[in-house]
């Protein structure tokens, strides 16, 4: 690995961090505590892995990382409680309806222009999101399915947070959304009668793995690759979620979700490709024209 170009090493941990995330809601499913029980226990092992990884960083918080932390709680909350009420693809498809929000309200927050190829993308995902909510759903289901559009719609509002914010602040911002989720779910814990070594290790990898040494691992290759390559790599999270999930839980998603859950994430790989190539390739002319000057 130490002799990999840096290049090679980003791309590898952000594909190590995708799979880590993709692991979620296969444990979230298997846990027999509550959402909020299991959150608890999630957060306090994510934020001491923050702690001990970033250290003084943690600390590094104005105001914008406060609020931009009670955004990433909303979105660690909402996802858990739509996982455990909906079905894990429902869940994580929803979730990933975020880039959909950001091109809708990033353009009115920072006055940018409304590009075409966002209006598209916009048509087309709605269209996809429409059909979670086709056919015969349970009102746990459709409960569930409202909750994983809230936590896409929280997911978005911390994206476009964090970018409003200095980079220096993220770390805080990911360290103390776990820390408050944590004390928001203090009063749910103190009724557990017991707490099996089964749930015990799964909520410490969700908390250690899936949450601290993932998000880690992606802020070092996160470094060391473009943009594009850490968004469609990152695609994987949603794909591999819901196949965890039947062959560790026997869940299967219906018919109507898979093609949601198709059109919603294609769509957003092809919109990211595009917008981020013609990024790349306007940079490029730039620097040709500034060595030509």
């Amino acid at each position: 690995m130490k002799h990999l170009p840096d290049h090679k090493k980003g791309l590898i941990a952000v594909f190590i961090s995708a799979i880590l995330w993709s692991t979620g809601g296969l444990f979230i499913k298997l846990i027999s505590l509550d959402a909020m029980e299991l959150s608890f226990f999630r957060c306090v092992f994510a934020a001491i892995v923050f702690a001990l990884i970033f250290r003084k960083d943690v600390l590094l918080a104005n105001g914008f990382a406060f609020i931009n932390a009670l955004l990433y709680a909303g979105v660690l909350i909402l996802f858990v409680l739509a996982t455990k009420t909906t079905t894990a693809a429902n869940a994580i498809f929803l979730q990933y309806t975020a880039p959909i929000y950001i091109l809708i309200f990033e353009p009115l927050i920072n006055k940018t222009p409304f590009e075409k190829i966002n209006i598209i993308t916009i048509i087309i995902c709605f269209a996809g999101m429409i059909l979670f909510f086709m056919g015969e759903l349970s009102p746990g289901h459709l409960e569930g399915n409202i909750l994983a559009l809230l936590s896409g719609l929280a997911f978005a509002s911390f994206m476009i947070g964090m970018r409003k914010n200095k980079a220096e602040h993220q770390f805080s911002s990911i360290f103390y959304g776990n820390v408050l989720v944590a004390l928001i779910s203090v009063p749910y814990i103190l009724d557990i009668q017991l707490l099996t070594f089964s749930d015990l290790w799964m909520v410490a990898f969700l908390g250690i793995f899936q949450i601290g040494i993932a998000y880690a691992i992606f802020s070092y290759g996160l470094k060391r690759v473009y943009a594009i390559e850490a968004s469609l790599i990152g695609m994987i999270e949603p794909v591999l979620n819901p196949v965890w999930v039947f062959l560790g839980y026997n869940e299967v998603p219906s018919f109507m979700a898979i093609i949601g859950g198709i059109i919603i994430i294609t769509t957003i790989s092809i919109r990211s490709f595009i917008f981020e190539s013609f990024v790349m390739k306007v940079r490029l002319n730039q620097n040709s024209e500034f060595k030509n000057d």
